[in-house]
């Protein structure tokens, strides 16, 4: 091959990975907003009304996309495992998340939820039988540990009803997160999501419509405009730009991209909620950031070490 041609294809392999980072990026932004849109949207709806709504919505939106592209039902022997991510990441999280944000900040639950790599691997390694080395596990513990402290010291030193519910969501989410991750071997990111929705959808409807404020006029624009952010962007379209920048940037950069997401739900709860977001906040968010860090490269260094 010649030096142009080479050169060429350095140029567009360049260019697609910067399009990855930019379509992580996009998406790490979009899954920042959740928390702020959620305590927005719960301080005039019913956390059950506001869960059912947002994955119905989103449920509806993807079996019209499904129907309009064609695409056929996954294989029987991964239905198991679509189910468990529906249970996780479409029913479980949210509605935990919801319920959890009634009585804390968007802030404390994005340092909380900053740990939700960090438990996603450990799910992940548990699953997939790894063996990580012992740094893995010392960060890991570590980021655990920082967690529960801040809880605690926000808490005035007990663990709040809040907290345990974003801990049952962190926890849900990172066994959802590791069956989607496992279903993306042979089914496209998107679609994963879209099916997960969908075999949803004999649970979220009836729940949306026996759920729904008895006087909807009454509430609000903003809650109502907060509810369809999380139903559209967050559940549905996020995945979209995450799992396409995942495969066009490689898993190991742009995965990269989410130690910023606590930063930006910082942001979003300061300027659409106006939460003060204290030096003692973004310290701890900053301690947990680097601990997952950390854990997460001492991981994906291991997974790459058989490949050379």
């Amino acid at each position: 091959m010649s030096s142009p041609a080479l050169l060429e294809e350095s140029r567009s392999s360049l260019s697609r990975e910067r399009l990855g980072l930019l379509l992580g990026f996009i998406g790490m932004v979009i899954f920042g907003g959740t928390l702020p849109a959620t305590r927005i949207a719960v301080t005039a709806i019913d956390p059950l009304a506001v869960t059912a709504l947002r994955t119905g919505i989103a449920g509806v939106c993807s079996l019209a996309l499904l129907i309009v592209l064609r695409r056929k039902f996954p294989p029987r022997h991964l239905w198991f495992q679509l189910a468990v991510a529906s249970l996780c990441v479409v029913i479980l999280f949210p509605f935990l998340m919801a319920l959890a944000v009634k009585t804390i900040d968007a802030s404390h639950g994005g340092v909380v939820l900053g740990a939700l790599p960090i438990a996603t691997a450990f799910v992940a390694v548990l699953v997939t039988h790894e063996r990580p080395k012992p740094l893995f596990w010392i960060a890991s513990l570590a980021g655990a540990v920082l967690v529960v402290a801040f809880a605690l010291r926000q808490g005035g030193g007990s663990l709040t009803s809040g907290d345990l519910l974003l801990f049952g969501a962190v926890a849900a989410s990172a066994v959802g997160y590791t069956f989607s991750g496992r279903l993306t071997g042979g089914i496209p990111g998107w679609e994963v999501i879209s099916w997960a929705l969908v075999i949803a959808l004999p649970v979220s409807l009836p729940a949306a419509v026996i759920s729904l404020p008895a006087d909807p006029g009454h509430i609000a624009l903003k809650p109502w405009l907060a509810l369809l952010y999380a139903a559209l962007f967050p559940q549905w379209i996020g995945f979209f730009a995450w799992n396409a920048g995942l495969a066009m940037g490689g898993i190991a950069r742009v995965s990269q991209l989410q130690l910023l997401q606590p930063f930006v739900t910082f942001a979003f709860a300061a300027i659409f909620i106006g939460e003060p977001i204290t030096p003692q906040i973004v310290l701890f968010a900053a301690a947990v950031v680097l601990t997952v860090a950390i854990s997460t490269r001492t991981r994906s260094r291991m997974l790459a070490a058989p490949e050379g």
